[in-house]
């Protein structure tokens, strides 16, 4: 079955969609993104994902081209278009195509934003039997640029992250800078150790991932006790267990980190009681 997308105002059959050659987006990486999972057929933390949306937009000067009940209107409207239960829903924003490349930006008066919005269909997205298996990861130095907090579309070094974890025989890379460890390579990084729950503090060097709100939330909520704070890639070798965060992944439980276990090498406990906690809560507010 053919996707149906959003392209600048229009709903297309994927195969007719198309953008210019010159967008900035293909050009320059001029542009941010979001993506938002879908359970049960309606959106999981869609304010939120709205929220950081404009922020991303205005630190790059872009102006958000729709309000956040335009936005939610096209994607509910994908959810029903495409039929889906479980899955996800892609939106990028870019400064648009001026017609011709050139470094400066151009004017936004004249050159107006592209959007495009695409569903990607995951049945058993909440039921992925990972969760009961656990992630093994590499360790991988991070040398993107300083502006983590910003979702751009420049995902080219965690592409290529991903690529090295698996020719290790892993599922992912965790990034470190100066020893510390900053974050997956599309999720935020955690460590268990003593009952206690540890991930670095917001700042430039990570994205301040919306789950990973959400889920230091039900924790605090749940009496669990955590800690923001840089951890070393030791710390994390000598952790009792340790999970990542994301859209789409939720809540995951790490296994391996270069080829050691983590804790029993198996989930533990506190990231599989926040994986149900989670997806039940999150079940819950969807929209």
């Amino acid at each position: 079955m053919t996707r149906t997308v959003y392209v600048n105002g229009s709903y297309l059959p994927e195969d007719q969609a198309s953008v210019s050659i010159f967008d900035r987006g293909f050009l320059m990486a001029d542009g941010v993104y979001e993506v938002t999972s879908v359970l049960d057929g309606k959106l999981i933390d869609f304010a939120g994902h709205a929220r950081r949306l404009q922020r991303s937009l205005s630190e790059l000067d872009i102006e958000n081209p729709l309000s956040d009940d335009e936005w939610l209107t096209i994607h509910r409207e994908l959810v029903r278009l495409n039929d889906i239960d479980q899955g996800m829903i892609y939106l990028q924003v870019t400064r648009g195509a001026p017609g011709d490349r050139d470094f400066a930006f151009p004017d936004p008066a004249v050159t107006k934003p592209t959007v495009v919005l695409f569903t990607q269909n995951k049945p058993g997205l909440a039921d992925t039997p990972m969760a009961q298996k656990g992630l093994k990861v590499i360790s991988i130095e991070d040398i993107r640029w300083g502006r983590r907090d910003i979702k751009t579309v420049q995902l080219l070094y965690p592409s290529m992250g991903k690529m090295m974890a698996k020719k290790a025989g892993a599922d992912d890379a965790w990034m470190t800078e100066d020893g510390f460890v900053t974050e997956g390579t599309s999720n935020n990084a955690y460590i268990v150790k003593g009952g206690r729950i540890i991930t670095r503090h917001l700042g430039n060097e990570i994205l301040h991932g919306i789950t990973r709100a959400a889920v230091l939330k039900f924790a605090a909520e749940a009496q669990m006790e955590v800690e923001e704070r840089s951890f070393t890639l030791a710390e994390a070798a000598d952790a009792d267990e340790a999970f990542i965060t994301s859209a789409s992944m939720f809540v995951m439980p790490v296994v391996e980190l270069d080829g050691a276990a983590i804790g029993t090498g198996k989930p533990g406990p506190v990231a599989t009681r926040l994986r149900e906690i989670y997806l039940d809560e999150s079940r819950k507010q969807a929209i």
